[in-house]
């Protein structure tokens, strides 16, 4: 082992590494930690505010966490799920807002009522369905649901305005939706990791790691000179590099990783600046997803609040990049290919004709038919308002499948090695909103003995519901969700 190891390597600047470096400088504060980022600056690509919706998912919206089942059944356990995980987020930025670790609330999350809005027979007869069981459970007690257009415009007036009065619409409202900035807590996050003593190493991509028979981890980076590499050893490695996770656990030779692809899903959005018409929106409300579209592709109209500004966002229309990252090169793609993923990734290319089939429809899309889709959730768009920006990549997981062959997963996937010394994060939404219960994750799979003997008991202090839940406990859930409120100033009022 090198004299100069260093105990944790943090590989990329966004949201994942920022949260799992403070969780083990909370509980490790003697570890050396240093982070490698590509770009110029922290967050820039998925964790960047422009870069994704804003949303802390908790369910309370996206219908693609409680699907209909073929015979017409709904179960709420994924929504319950993914709404648990968040208020683990909710705890944990509450605890360090307190601290001090986190500064003005305001700056990084914000009051924004989470809505779905349907149209049609069948649509409304689902939405009702779903209310009907979510309004039941703890964490989903303040849902509201309308099939009335005037309190739908009382909620949303630009989803009503010049509405044609015979279209059979239905919504749902949760006042304690948030809108969150993930780049403004990755830089608050990581600025206190450098006070505290780690490194930070800006314009520092890493090429490729490699194990050492000693178990810890050379991590390979360009050299000073410009020619050749470099060599950081570390003992333990987390690859949050989002859409560059893929090829650096490759580079890695871990066998957890054999099977994998990913195939990358740009984004865009339409983003309205005009105060008059913002003022007039204050929610995220989600819709259903068109016909062979990914879940991260359902549309929404949101409202953003970066840096104090309010915009509204709608989107995203997706299209494709071979690229596995906003900035980085068309061979991504390709060269992912591996033998041991090649079936997989072939097996997944001739079974997703809807979503292929979708992308190039998104590809192809006219200005007019883009304004289109945003009409049918405000008919009262003009395209005079609205400017298209460029968002995130985003590379969903493709996997060996027993039983298919290979699937195009949806979400997020950690992957773990060498006896817990490397762990990486594939995938996308929920992502970020989940962010702490994922970390956590990762040191209890790679610290298994410390997690349940020293650090579990820390994080407790400050994450509650760990490993207990609040769903399951009226009174909990309605005392987390008051508590986390009043520490992150969310309940201020909300009405457009």
């Amino acid at each position: 082992m090198s004299n100069n190891t260093v105990d944790v390597v943090l590989i990329g600047g966004g949201i994942m590494s920022a949260t799992l470096g403070t969780l083990i400088r909370q509980v490790q504060p003697d570890w050396s930690i240093e982070i490698y980022e590509s770009a110029t600056r922290v967050a820039t690509e998925s964790s960047n505010a422009w870069n994704n919706a804003g949303t802390g998912h908790a369910a309370l919206c996206e219908l693609n966490y409680m699907p209909e089942g073929k015979d017409g059944s709904l179960s709420a356990d994924k929504a319950i799920q993914i709404n648990e995980q968040f208020q683990l987020s909710r705890q944990w930025w509450s605890a360090l807002v307190r601290d001090g670790v986190l500064g003005d609330p305001s700056g990084f999350i914000n009051p924004t009522p989470h809505m779905t809005f349907v149209r049609g027979e069948a649509n409304v007869d689902y939405l009702r369905r779903r209310y009907e069981i979510l309004k039941n459970e703890p964490l989903f007690a303040d849902m509201e649901f309308s099939d009335d257009p005037a309190q739908i415009a009382e909620w949303a007036p630009l989803l009503i305005d010049r509405r044609a009065k015979d279209e059979v619409v239905a919504a749902t409202r949760s006042a304690s939706g948030t809108d969150v900035d993930f780049g403004s807590i990755t830089r608050q996050l990581i600025h206190h990791l450098v006070e505290g003593g780690a490194k930070l190493h800006l314009e520092t991509p890493v090429k490729k790691l490699r194990r050492r028979a000693d178990g810890t981890w050379d991590v390979c980076l360009p050299s000073f000179s410009g020619s050749g590499h470099r060599r950081v050893n570390a003992r333990f490695v987390f690859v949050g590099a989002g859409g560059g996770a893929l090829p650096l656990l490759q580079s890695s030779g871990i066998p957890e990783i054999e099977g994998f692809g990913g195939f990358p899903i740009s984004g865009k959005f339409l983003k309205c600046d005009n105060p008059e018409i913002v003022k007039q929106h204050r929610a995220k409300v989600y819709g259903k997803a068109a016909v062979g579209a990914p879940p991260m592709s359902v549309p929404h109209l949101d409202t953003r609040i970066v840096d104090g500004k309010e915009s509204l966002l709608f989107g995203p229309y997706a299209g494709f990049s071979p690229n596995f990252l906003k900035q980085s090169s068309w061979w991504d793609l390709p060269g992912s290919v591996r033998v041991h993923n090649l079936g997989p990734m072939l097996k997944v290319g001739v079974t997703q004709f809807s979503l292929e089939k979708y992308l190039l429809g998104e590809v192809l899309a006219s200005r007019e038919k883009q304004m289109q889709t945003l009409r049918e959730y405000m008919p009262t768009a003009r395209t005079r308002d609205w400017e298209m920006i460029t968002a995130g990549q985003r590379v969903q997981v493709m996997k060996n499948d027993p039983e298919k062959g290979g699937i195009l997963q949806f979400g997020t996937e950690v992957i773990t090695g060498a006896e817990g010394s490397i762990a990486g994060l594939l995938g996308a939404s929920p992502g970020a909103s989940t962010a702490v219960h994922a970390m956590l994750g990762v040191l209890a799979k790679c610290f298994p003995e410390q997690f349940e003997s020293q650090w579990k008991q820390v994080f407790k202090a400050q994450v509650p519901a760990l490993g207990e839940g609040l769903n399951s406990d009226p009174a909990a859930a309605a005392a987390s969700l008051a508590e986390t409120a009043e520490v992150l100033g969310l309940n201020a009022k909300t009405d457009a």
